[in-house]
């Protein structure tokens, strides 16, 4: 496993040479955007119209911001359930998202979108939001305000800790974690 420090937009090139388990810091510019919003953009793409912004190259963070507190960019920031944006993940994948950030695992399709459009999925581990937090130099709403702290929001990011858990050549660090245990408790003690 090694480490990495990416920015974005992300590139084919750069996502290559990830695998399951490498650590990365991610720099630039990334998008906060939970499942209502993905909504939004499946039914723009679906109606042949363009999302509001985009997202060629870029990286989609499933999460939400609890309230500001004075002196910061935006309140802390938890990593949602990664899952639930699968039905919309191949979708974005297959109009150029090039990465995606969440927690837990994900399912067998994307795995197969991930190595098809050399796009990877990244874990930000559920727990860390404070330190998340002081990666994030500045937020703001780009899109569906009205959604309130769903709001699609643009984040510029520095040093923000992931982990790759899918990768461009359709390996899963979740199955690839369990499998291993589940043979190490096999074994004869």
């Amino acid at each position: 496993m090694a480490t990495f420090y990416l920015k974005t937009p992300l590139v084919n090139e750069s996502l290559k040479q990830l695998h399951v388990g490498d650590e990365v810091f991610l720099s630039g510019t990334i998008y906060m955007a939970r499942d209502a919003a993905h909504k939004r953009f499946i039914d723009l793409l679906n109606a042949g119209e363009p999302l509001p912004i985009d997202l060629t190259g870029q990286v989609v963070f499933y999460g939400g911001p609890g309230p500001t507190k004075p002196g910061h960019v935006i309140g802390v920031v938890a990593p949602t359930s990664a899952y639930r944006m699968d039905p919309y993940a191949t979708i974005l994948f297959d109009h150029g998202v090039k990465g995606a950030i969440g927690k837990g695992n994900r399912g067998a399709a994307i795995r197969a979108s991930c190595a098809a459009n050399t796009a990877v999925c990244f874990s930000a581990i559920g727990g860390i939001s404070a330190t998340l937090l002081t990666c994030i130099k500045r937020a703001t709403i780009v899109a569906y305000e009205d959604l309130k702290t769903e709001a699609v929001q643009k984040l510029e990011i520095e040093d923000f800790p992931l982990l790759v858990t899918n990768d461009t050549y359709g390996r899963d660090f979740y199955a690839e974690q369990v499998a291993k245990y589940q043979e190490l408790l096999q074994q004869p003690t």
